[in-house]
């Protein structure tokens, strides 16, 4: 297929057809996380915890690399957007859901196939209220460089703390409904809340930190291969830890107008 195929358009001469081949990759990559996704939930089915965490997790990283590449490749497009919100709502809000429900919540006595569900919906309607605002021409979060509530797969990854620590400790009280039913709902809130977290737009970088930036990176891969759920744990603590902030810096950035 040549970028120079031909497509059909409407009466406005816009494109209504096809895909160029310059947007061919990062809608592979967006396709392809939305597949680990689903291959997590497989993984669930069958028991096998650390392959379903790992497949979601996979997700995460292609999901972060679609919309650079595509930036980068100037092949952004509406049919990119549309793939790119569905793949997010199965992978992070579909999947870990059932992961989830798989692992604990189903032994609760009521509610644990809701909870589940909770996830699920605050996911879909997160991406949904984003791709609404998508055309707005006042998004104040937006525009100081912050996200809207935690973005999807950065909820998809916290919602899988519990497993974390069961997985590190052995200890199966982290399994428990009751433990994980209240975490998943929390999780699930801050998806859908108003609260400002930072975004990877509104992180600068010294240049005098970037060698020590570039060596973190090298360290959190290396320790990531070796003790995969602690890191995962640490990671997770880590952007907890950035909540407060973001909202502090996005009181101040209001403040200065």
């Amino acid at each position: 297929m040549a970028d120079d195929e031909p497509v059909m358009a409407d009466a406005a001469g816009r494109r209504i057809g096809g895909i160029s081949l310059r947007a061919f990759a990062p809608n592979a990559i967006t396709a392809l996380a939305l597949c680990f996704g689903l291959t997590g939930v497989r993984f669930a089915i069958g028991e096998e915890w650390e392959k379903a965490l790992a497949a979601i997790i996979f997700a995460g990283v292609l999901d972060g690399m679609d919309g650079r590449i595509a930036r980068l490749l100037r092949a952004q497009s509406k049919f990119g957007a549309e793939l790119d919100s569905l793949s997010d709502v199965i992978a992070f809000g579909v999947a870990p859901a059932m992961i989830l429900f798989l692992w604990s919540l189903q032994y609760a006595p009521k509610f644990g196939w809701t909870a589940a569900l909770a996830l699920a919906v605050c996911c879909a309607l997160r991406l949904a209220r984003f791709n609404s605002r998508m055309d707005a021409e006042v998004q104040p979060h937006k525009s100081a460089g912050f996200n809207t509530g935690i973005p999807a797969p950065a909820g998809a990854g916290m919602s899988f703390v519990p497993v974390y620590l069961w997985l590190s400790t052995g200890n199966d009280l982290f399994r428990e409904w009751y433990v994980v039913m209240p975490w998943a709902l929390g999780i699930a809130m801050l998806m859908i809340s108003a609260i400002p977290t930072y975004s990877w737009s509104s992180i600068r970088l010294r240049r005098s930190w970037r060698l020590f930036a570039l060596a973190g990176v090298g360290l959190l891969g290396a320790a990531l291969v070796t003790a995969p759920w602690p890191t995962l744990l640490a990671v997770c603590g880590l952007y907890a830890a950035t909540l407060p902030f973001g909202m502090a810096s996005y009181a101040k950035v209001r403040r200065r107008g």
